[in-house]
Parts: structure tokens; sequence; C-alpha cells
């Protein structure tokens, strides 16, 4: 539970310019034994950053202390109850859902590309990093529509060519028509990739509650207990 909590530290600094070039350059006399400590606009930055995860950690503590979770990831109904819940302490504490951390993730890797090829290569390293996997094969199909835009154009696509996006753009269209994904439809493609987020989510603290009982039980103390089925712990007694 430790791991999942601390996407929201991960989030949060990662969201942040956490210091400038001339923050980070500190007068010599400071670390002098006769100076006195003095406040830094960093510290002050550092500390907000702080005291912000902080709160995020104990609104997603909160939650988890009252909505149950059963380490089912072979239940449908365990893992739908889970997402539930994780979607609640994202709401609550207002953090990135896995859509929303890939969009930003866009945002923030293709804000300076210029030309459409290295956008698009950009979008598939983003994809590979994040395990993601191209199911459809769209990926493929979207560098070849580039291929046939970028001919009939005579020159590299760049990202500020309206006229040349706009045929690009058409092209995209036509492979999502082919490939049955319409805009209406984001919504549940969302919510399926949460739903198999929280189900390897499941899957990873199942491993973790096995191995630690596993550890226990070779200990000469607990030899004659009797491991408890994984689906039995409630999590909310241990927090």
């Amino acid at each position: 539970m430790a791991r999942l909590l601390s996407r929201s530290a991960r989030q949060l600094y990662g969201s942040h310019s956490v210091m400038q070039s001339q923050q980070q350059t500190v007068p010599i006399r400071f670390y002098a034994k006769e100076a006195a400590p003095k406040a830094l606009k960093g510290d002050e930055m550092l500390k907000g950053i702080f005291l912000e995860v902080k709160k995020k950690f104990e609104t997603a503590i909160g939650v988890l202390r009252k909505e149950k979770i059963t380490i089912d990831p072979e239940d449908p109904a365990a893992v739908d109850q889970y997402a539930k819940v994780m979607k609640t302490v994202r709401e609550k504490a207002d953090l990135f859902s896995e859509s929303q951390r890939i969009q930003f993730t866009i945002q923030q890797r293709t804000a300076g590309i210029q030309d459409a090829r290295s956008y698009l290569l950009a979008l598939k390293d983003i994809r590979l990093k994040r395990g993601l996997t191209d199911e459809l094969g769209a990926e493929a199909l979207m560098m070849d529509a580039l291929e046939k835009v970028e001919k009939e154009l005579k020159k590299p696509l760049m990202r500020n060519d309206k006229k040349g996006m706009a045929l690009l753009t058409d092209e995209f269209n036509k492979i999502n028509q082919k490939l049955g994904i319409r805009k209406e439809d984001l919504p549940k493609y969302e919510a399926d990739l949460e739903k198999k987020i929280a189900k390897a989510q499941l899957e990873e603290l199942k491993k973790d509650a096995l191995e630690a009982m596993e550890t226990q039980k070779k200990r000469e103390e607990f030899n004659d207990e009797e491991m408890p089925d994984v689906k039995s712990l409630d999590i909310r007694n241990m927090l």
C-alpha cells in the first residue's frame, strides 16, 4: 500500500519546478560556523511541497481506513471495488488518473517538438516506457499515414503546417474508423485501463502478502500456526 500511496509524492515532485538555478547558488558564508542559518526561497518551496504531499497522503489513508479491499485479483467484483476505492482516493486527494498522467507526460515531452514524425516517435517511446501495448497496431498505421501525407507534400510535415496537419488528421480519422475507435468511447477505454491497472495492483498486493506470510511461517514460533487466506486479510486493520 505504501508503494501505491507514494505516487502522490512522485506526482507532486514531478510536476513542480523545485528550484531555479539562482536559488541553487548558496554563498559559502552560509556554511561558516558563525553564520546563522537563513531560510531560502528554495527551502520554503520544498517545505510547501512536503506539506502538500503529507496532506494528500493523509487524505488517501483516510479513505483506505474506511473502504474494504479484498485482495483477490481473480474476482471481478473485488477488482471493481478496488478500482472504485482508488478512484475515490484520487478524487479526494486530487491525484491524476493513469490516463491523466499519460496526457500530462505527453504534454511535457512533446511541447518543444516541431515535426510530426518526432512527435509520433515520442508517443511510441512514452507508451513503451509505461508498459502499454499497441494491440491494434495503430502506431504502424499512423506512421504509414504520415508517410502518405509527407509524400503528397514532398517535405517533412511540421506541426504548425495547418494544411498538412489537416490532411494527417483526415488520415487518422480513417484509421480510427477502420479500427472501430470512436471519440465518444474514450471514457470507456479509460475505465477499462483503470480496471487493468487495479487488477495488476491487486496481483502485486497478493504476491507481497504471500511472500510476507511465507517468511513469517519460517520463524520457529509460528511453525504451528496456519497462515490465513489472503482474501480474508483486511488492510484497514493494518493501517
